[in-house]
């Protein structure tokens, strides 16, 4: 098993930046495909992006391409997600989740998921 704990969120006007991480414990992190998720109150949980297990590959949603990256340093056992261009839709609480057998954008996929940080963008 892995455990996650999300951090780096908070409140940032439109157009900002921030940097959300991702710390692991447990399970060699090696061996995760990492991905992470956000949610509103009056939507489901949504893929934003995800980074397979060897990091040579990634992909996100069409909502954040071109505006969020995620990484991942194994040594550190740390995931990222960086968001540039915040706008006030990209508002919601964001999970990291974890998989060792999947690699995809569909949470019920994801065995293992942190306890979420709340991002805010202010118009």
């Amino acid at each position: 098993q892995v455990q996650l704990v999300e951090s780096g969120g908070g409140l940032v006007q439109a157009g900002g930046s921030l940097r959300l991480s991702c710390a692991a414990s447990g399970r060699p992190f090696s061996t995760y495909n990492l991905a992470w998720f956000r949610q509103t109150p009056a939507k489901e949980r949504e893929f934003v992006a995800a980074i397979n297990s060897r990091g040579d590959d990634t992909y996100y949603s069409v909502s954040v391409k071109g505006r969020f990256t995620i990484s991942r340093d194994d040594a550190k056992n740390t995931v990222w997600l960086e968001m540039n261009s915040l706008k006030p839709e990209d508002t919601a609480v964001y999970y990291c989740a974890a998989s060792t057998r999947h690699y995809s954008n569909y949470a019920d996929n994801y065995s293992y998921w942190g306890q979420g940080t709340q991002v805010t963008v202010s118009s």
